[in-house]
């Protein structure tokens, strides 16, 4: 049974796994951004439409086009297709990482994985009900790229929320690359479930460097095409390597923080 790891403020009271997040706090059929008021208790993520004491920052939460929860509640159910109702939502934290010369790191899943493989995402996974959310993103950090951010010599600041299905898998990564802000811009320009994206510029690079991880635990460069990372394939349970609507979400908020 997953632990109850989003709370609602006003109430309190924890989010089910049959609920929308967003629909909970008052968002309508779009996909958003909605601004939303976070803390963290006790190692659990409280939201609300409203301030409250205890909330740290005004967020935008949002969630993917093929987000099944919206429709939650409407969707007629066969006998013995009912949703769980002893789950709750779990917390999970993604690191958009910026390095001294403003690039970011993204991995690309494995191949072999049950749940969204070959997907270009931000290193992340789930945060351990002990965990607060930065100690959990910077031990996620160390787990999938190896690299060890000491205490004081960093600052961060939190970006956006979002609301999904998929669930990391923490220790399996094919692929790394360093991303600067121009393809970036580009990928974070791309729509979801159209043919082509959108505002491009025509100066984009023809590909991208990546590393491979082996199997042997060695690396090799990779020269990645950057229409790879332009696919706009909808998500679904193809396997096509594309970047994922979530991180061209937290791209779009990174490139804000920039002021690009």
């Amino acid at each position: 049974m997953a632990a109850a790891r989003v709370l609602l403020s006003g109430r309190p009271e924890s989010v089910s796994f049959a609920q929308s997040v967003c629909g909970l706090l008052g968002a309508g059929p779009g996909l958003g951004p909605w601004p939303t008021y976070c803390g963290l208790k006790r190692g659990q993520l409280v939201l609300s439409d409203r301030p409250f004491p205890g909330a740290s920052a005004r967020l935008p939460l949002q969630r993917p086009p093929f987000c099944p929860f919206p429709a939650l509640d409407q969707q007629p159910r066969a006998p013995g297709a009912e949703l769980p109702t002893n789950r709750g939502v779990d917390l999970a934290v993604a690191v958009v990482l910026q390095s001294s010369d403003q690039t970011v790191l993204l991995t690309r899943r494995t191949r072999t994985l049950n749940v969204s493989p070959n997907l270009w995402v931000p290193p992340g996974g789930h945060v351990e009900p002990d965990e607060e959310l930065l100690d959990g993103g910077l031990r996620e950090l160390w787990e999938e790229s190896g690299l060890q951010l000491p205490q004081g010599q960093f600052f961060w600041v939190p970006l956006g929320l979002w609301e999904a299905r998929i669930q990391p898998n923490p220790r399996e990564v094919s692929a790394l690359m360093w991303l600067g802000p121009d393809v970036a811009a580009a990928v974070a320009a791309t729509e979801d479930g159209t043919d082509t994206p959108r505002h491009l510029p025509q100066d984009l690079p023809p590909s991208v460097l990546a590393v491979e991880l082996e199997e042997n635990g060695g690396a090799r460069p990779l020269v990645l095409p950057t229409s790879t990372l332009l696919r706009t394939t909808p998500a679904t349970a193809d396997s096509k390597e594309r970047v994922s609507t979530g991180t061209k979400f937290a791209l779009r908020l990174w490139l804000q923080h920039l002021g690009r």
